[in-house]
Parts: C-alpha cells; sequence; structure tokens
C-alpha cells in the first residue's frame, strides 16, 4: 500500500512509493559511506551561500554545527540510516533539519545531481590516495625480496619454457614496474577528479548568483597554484561517469598484475620448481591429505582480479546505452567502484605480506640455471661477432642443440671438433660462452639483466620508493 511521502520530492504527489519500491530503490545501503564527503560539500556549499549573502552567517555557522554532531555521530556509529529516504544526502538532510532550522535552506542552488558528483570526486581523490599508499607498501616489500636474494639467478621464461638466465631481482623488478604504473594510474584518475561539479545542478546550473570557484577552493579541488578547478559543461558534469570507468580500469589492471605475479608464484613454489617457499601464514592445508601447503593466498589474487574486471565490465555496460543526462540507472555505479576500492586495497595488503615471507631455495634455482641451454642465443651472438649473419648464427645453433639431444648430452659438453663440423666458425674457445658470469656481464645496456644495469634499478628502486 503506498504512503504519504516524506521524500525532498513528494510536493508533486499525492501518495509515497511502496513498501517494495523503497526497497528497490534505495541506495543508503551502500552510499552512507559517503557520509564524510557529503557533510564536508554541505558545509562548503552552505560557506558559499553566506559568502554570496543567500543566507546569514549565523545560519551557515549553525549548519555546520549541525553538520559536525552529525557527523560525529556517524563516526561513533549512532547514527541511524533509513531507507525510506532513499540515500545518504537525504538522511543527512532531514536528520540535519530536525537540529537546525536554517537547514532548509542548505539545498537552495544544489541538486542531488551535482551533489553526489561532487562527494564521488572527493572519494576518488580519497580512494586513490589510500591504494596508492597500500601499492607502495607492496612495492617495499617487493624490493625488500629482490634485496635480501641480490646473488640468486634463475632461468627467465617464454612460453613457460626455459629460456635466458636472470637475477632474481631483474624478474621481482619486472614486477615493480608493474605495480608502479598502476601507482601512477590511481594519481591519474585523482588528479581526474580534481575539478569540482558544485554549482551544476540538476543539468542547466541556477539563476541564483552562486559562486563555484569558492565552494571550489574551500573543498581543495584547485590546481598546483591554488587555482580553483571547476567543470565546465553541467550538462556532462552530471551525466559524466569517466572516472568511475578509469577507477575501475586501474583496479582491474592492477588485479591482473598482481595474478600475473600470483601465477609466477604458485608455479615457483610447486614441487615442480620449487624455487621458493610460500610463509604458512599465506596458505592453507588440504582437509583430506595432509602433505599439502595450497598457495591460497596467490590463488585468490587470482580469483580477485576476475572479480575486479567484472566490476569494470558492469560499469561500461550501464552507461554505454544512456542519453543525457542523470538517469537513475546510475545509482548503480557505486557498488562496483565501492568493491572495487575494497577488493583492490585488501590485495594490496595481502600481496606485501605473501611477499615479505618469501623464502626463496637457493639450491634449487641454482641447479635450474646452470641448465647450459639457457645460453644458447648467446653461442648465436658468439657467432655473430665472428662475422657470421645472425640467422645463419640461429640455424647452426640449431643444429648444435640437436646434436646435443641427440648424444644425450648437456649443450656444453660437445667437443669443439662436432661443432666446428656443424659450423666453421665455431673456434676452440666456443665453450667459454657458457659462463654466467661472463654471460650475465655482457648484458650492460639499459634495462637488462647484467650487474651494472640491476645495480642501477635497486639505487632507482630505493630512491623512488623511500
Amino acid at each position: 500500500m503506498a504512503k504519504p511521502s516524506h521524500a525532498t520530492w513528494g510536493g508533486r504527489f499525492t501518495a509515497g512509493p511502496a513498501d517494495l519500491m523503497l526497497q528497490f530503490s534505495e541506495s543508503v545501503s551502500f552510499d552512507c559511506r559517503l557520509a564524510p564527503f557529503d557533510i564536508a560539500g554541505s558545509k562548503a556549499h552552505s560557506a558559499m551561500l553566506a559568502h554570496v549573502g543567500l543566507i546569514t552567517a549565523r545560519e551557515r555557522d549553525a549548519i555546520h554545527a549541525g553538520l559536525d554532531t552529525i557527523l560525529a555521530q556517524i563516526a561513533a556509529g549512532k547514527f541511524t540510516w533509513d531507507t525510506k529516504l532513499e540515500d545518504v544526502h537525504m538522511n543527512i538532510e532531514q536528520a540535519l533539519t530536525k537540529r537546525v532550522p536554517a537547514a532548509a535552506k542548505l539545498h537552495t542552488a544544489r541538486s542531488r545531481n551535482d551533489q553526489v558528483a561532487t562527494d564521488m570526486r572527493l572519494w576518488f581523490k580519497f580512494a586513490g590516495a589510500v591504494l596508492r599508499k597500500k601499492i607502495l607498501g607492496a612495492e617495499r616489500a617487493l624490493l625488500a625480496a629482490a634485496e635480501a636474494n641480490r646473488d640468486i639467478l634463475i632461468p627467465g621464461y617464454t612460453h613457460l619454457q626455459r629460456a635466458q638466465p636472470v637475477p632474481l631481482a631483474h624478474h621481482l623488478f619486472a614486477w615493480l614496474e608493474m605495480l608502479d604504473r598502476d601507482r601512477a594510474r590511481f594519481a591519474d584518475v585523482a588528479a581526474h577528479a580534481n575539478w569540482c561539479p558544485l554549482g551544476s545542478g540538476a543539468l542547466a546550473g541556477t539563476t541564483l548568483p552562486i559562486d563555484r570557484e569558492f565552494t571550489a577552493k574551500a573543498l581543495g579541488f584547485v590546481d598546483a597554484k591554488g587555482r580553483p578547478q571547476v567543470t565546465q559543461n553541467s550538462m556532462d558534469t552530471v551525466a559524466d561517469r569517466d572516472l568511475f570507468i578509469e577507477f575501475a580500469a586501474a583496479c582491474a589492471l592492477f588485479g591482473v598484475h598482481l595474478s600475473r605475479m600470483a601465477e609466477d608464484l604458485i608455479l615457483w613454489s610447486s614441487a615442480e620448481f620449487k624455487f621458493v617457499e610460500l610463509p604458512d601464514a599465506f596458505c592453507t592445508g588440504s582437509s583430506l591429505m595432509p602433505q599439502k601447503k595450497n598457495p591460497d593466498s596467490c590463488e585468490l589474487l587470482r580469483g580477485k582480479s576476475a572479480r575486479l574486471q567484472g566490476n569494470l565490465h558492469t560499469l561500461l555496460t550501464l552507461v554505454k546505452g544512456l542519453p543525457l543526462t542523470y538517469n537513475r540507472d546510475l545509482q548503480e555505479d557505486k557498488p562496483p567502484v565501492f568493491d572495487s576500492f575494497d577488493q583492490s586495497a585488501l590485495c594490496a595488503d595481502v600481496v606485501a605480506g605473501t611477499l615479505a615471507g618469501l623464502v626463496f631455495n637457493r639450491e634449487r634455482c641454482a641447479a635450474a640455471v646452470r641448465d647450459p641451454a639457457l645460453l644458447a642465443t648467446d653461442l648465436a651472438d658468439y657467432l655473430v661477432l665472428r662475422g657470421v649473419p645472425f640467422r645463419d648464427a640461429h640455424h647452426a645453433v640449431g643444429a648444435v642443440v640437436r646434436l646435443a639431444e641427440q648424444n644425450s648430452v648437456a649443450l656444453d659438453q660437445l667437443s669443439a671438433e662436432d661443432v666446428n663440423k656443424i659450423h666453421p666458425a665455431f673456434g676452440p674457445d666456443w665453450a667459454d660462452v657458457f659462463d654466467l658470469k661472463r654471460a650475465l656481464a655482457k648484458r650492460a645496456g639499459t634495462g637488462m639483466p647484467g650487474p651494472a644495469p640491476v645495480a642501477k634499478q635497486f639505487a632507482r628502486w630505493k630512491k623512488a620508493l623511500a
């Protein structure tokens, strides 16, 4: 049965929404987390209203005091959220109006459309800062793992086949590059969020003499020189959801990076590799097989990646067919970004904890990297330096590899006479190529895994993550 409307828009209606509709349309169950940002926006808005003479200074102060009281109640868990009031904005406004009569003027020159846009932009700046800090913690754990195992060499892989030798630190630094790009992406999202929507109204601004720049300054929507930044098109301001998609995309890509890191660790911790022991605190056992140690944190990181991608897809699908400007569909934009934030923050902490507890098996790593086939490309380079075209050198080394396989010996155990028969450019020093230290020392270019460039990367990351 429909009930009398208590909503702020109820003047147009003779009856309120049905209970089922209230349940279907409420958003306060998830947007209540915007309360601190909503209150900050209301304080800035009321300050601006007083600044332009639409309310008195006494009314502004009473509104601010009331908002501070409500914020304290919310922080203490003593505020009662009412789904009949739909959302966080109306819950706070109704509670404020009961305490402060002047609060009836608070919504002057403001719509919930530009109000929620402001709340979310403030939230995106907050969320980006939190995730950047957490990712930085994961990066520092990764750098510490690289430093503690600086002398370990492992095979690098392509197609999950042993390819060429690299320092373990070089592999871990590849993960660092990924995470650092993620951290930068969240900084970009925060920068894109740093434009104030207040004053855009429902879609066409207001006829009242407001000062948008005043509000922007009060809320910290300013550039590096302290100049206010306000959105430039009122229709786009209330319809735009690019920030939601950018944030979810940054979370999804962060999840993809963690998933790839996790997959490496899952492989490395298997009995077949046994390069690393994962920390017990981030693993579990089997309910049936007592010997099992399952890499649960890594497997869950892979799973969370799918969840983060799903949130991004939800948002893309949500907005793709919407006409300008605001449509109620857009209420569904918040659960995906809130979930992406929560899961990304949790994943960042879990990966940092997992990385901090890694113990590498030096013997297994050393045994794997001793495989002389890892230096087959170096053998081709040896021929190139003797004037052999690379394609011919590649073919000749392939023949050498095949001969070693036919004779069931390691690549470096063939005789100089045998390899010279394959190509006359092979000299008596051909097997010198299989010295690991020599091979890595020759990889001295920028971004390569030689000792000198890796040392530079250590210095670079220590400075960047300090």
